[in-house]
């Protein structure tokens, strides 16, 4: 068997913590996961894991044995890249919500693409979360203040947002002059913000969170945006997505001198032992079409 496999197989069940989900994040089966551990084992000449019913912990042995393989998948990618660096190549499966695919990625996907001829990009549009283990997901392109534990996280940029109105629902309820005056208005929200609060830095640089609630919540951005031009309240957008109506005069700012909190924009991934070079080119061109927006 190749040793440099059995290297990233042990690595990532090092990793996960368990055979059988080491094997759905390689795309092989658990038997195959368990051949390459015993491989790694035999090549050791000691055992690396003890295995449970409950839990998988790593002997001593094993301890000093993953630092190595690290350091082997680390030289194995090295001489990959060196390689592939002119014709990278592969599948790279992307997940990502329907505004992130729209006004983030889509931007820069002919690009990239014509750069990369030999790059086949599948993307996953969803607008729940992903797990990229169970669906085998080689990255995730999120807007988020909390990457989830136990992935890496590589930061792109960030999204700012806007709070916005239509002209006749502010003339029918009033505008609002204070953060405090949002309890009194019908607020649009995203359906996946925690306990329905909006975040604003103040005049003294202060984040301050203001709950609110509206008869309207929606997974998806531009849904809140139509809601909030045909007149059914206030809307925390992206200025990405908003720049339009608000240019048009379908849309006013509201409490300008109180901006919603930048998001940060992430590129999730399960490992840095092995990042194939279509995955590092990806989010180095996603970064770049960011910060040119």
């Amino acid at each position: 068997m190749d040793r440099v496999i059995a290297a990233q197989v042990y690595n990532r069940i090092c990793e996960l913590g368990s055979l059988s989900a080491a094997a759905r994040a390689l795309g092989i089966s658990r038997p195959m996961v368990s051949r390459y551990l015993e491989q790694m084992e035999k090549w050791a000449g000691t055992r690396l894991v003890h295995r449970s019913t409950r839990k998988l912990t790593l002997t001593p042995a094993g301890e000093k044995v993953l630092q190595k393989t690290r350091n082997l998948t680390r030289l194995s990618q090295e001489i990959e890249d060196h390689s592939s660096k002119e014709t990278p190549s592969g599948t790279l499966r992307v997940a990502c919500a329907h505004f992130t695919a729209m006004q983030l990625v889509a931007p820069m996907l002919p690009d990239f693409l014509t750069r990369f001829p030999h790059v086949r990009v599948e993307m996953d549009v969803n607008n729940h979360p992903v797990s990229l283990v169970g669906e085998r997901i080689d990255v995730a392109i999120r807007i988020t203040d909390n990457p989830e534990p136990g992935m890496i996280a590589r930061r792109l940029g960030e999204c700012r947002s806007v709070l916005c109105a239509s002209p006749d629902y502010l003339a029918a309820h009033g505008t609002p002059d204070a953060l405090e005056d949002l309890v009194q208005h019908n607020c649009l929200h995203y359906s996946f913000f925690a306990g329905q609060s909006w975040n604003f830095v103040n005049e003294a640089g202060e984040v301050v969170s203001m709950a609110v609630s509206g008869n309207l919540s929606a997974s998806i951005s531009s849904l809140l945006m139509e809601a909030a031009i045909h007149h059914c309240g206030i809307a925390m957008l992206p200025e990405w997505e908003a720049q339009t109506a608000l240019a048009s005069g379908k849309l006013v700012p509201v409490l300008g001198r109180f901006p919603p909190k930048p998001i940060g924009i992430f590129g999730i991934y399960q490992s840095r032992d092995y990042q194939p070079a279509a995955q590092r080119l990806f989010l180095d061109a996603l970064g770049e079409s960011l910060m040119a927006l």
